[in-house]
């Protein structure tokens, strides 16, 4: 399983590898201490967002970025297996077709029984 404490730090690293840049530069421009910048770097330290921020915007890096980035590769982590094959994940109609997933997908242990009719916008997530 892949944290994603390290996906963060190897990309945040890797985006400062390919600047030429040092731990001392990034750490002084994103106000972060150079020991602290190289936990994170290395995944041994939970970043918060606010340091994440300071750390993306010292390498001219929009955050949103790097999160998609770092979501990408978490996605792409070979899968664990799981014991119990009602706890593994159902696949979205967009997911199995290869489209874009959903904003919201419900998740459950089969196809919700159909609704007749949902009143004026009213979005149901009850299974």
């Amino acid at each position: 399983m892949t944290l994603l404490r390290t996906q963060l730090g190897t990309s945040l690293r890797s985006h400062r590898l390919r600047q030429r840049r040092t731990l001392r530069d990034v750490s002084g421009a994103a106000r972060v201490s150079l020991g602290y910048l190289s936990e994170v770097e290395r995944g041994q330290k939970e970043a918060s967002s606010e340091l994440l921020a300071s750390i993306c915007d010292a390498l001219d890096l929009e955050l949103a970025d790097l999160l998609v980035e770092v979501g990408a590769s978490l996605r792409t982590a070979a899968p664990t297996p799981t014991a119990d094959p009602a706890s593994a994940p159902v696949p979205t109609p967009a997911s199995a077709a290869g489209g874009e997933e959903p904003a919201l997908a419900l998740v459950g242990s089969g196809p919700a029984p159909a609704r007749s009719v949902l009143r004026r916008g009213a979005v149901s997530l009850a299974a």
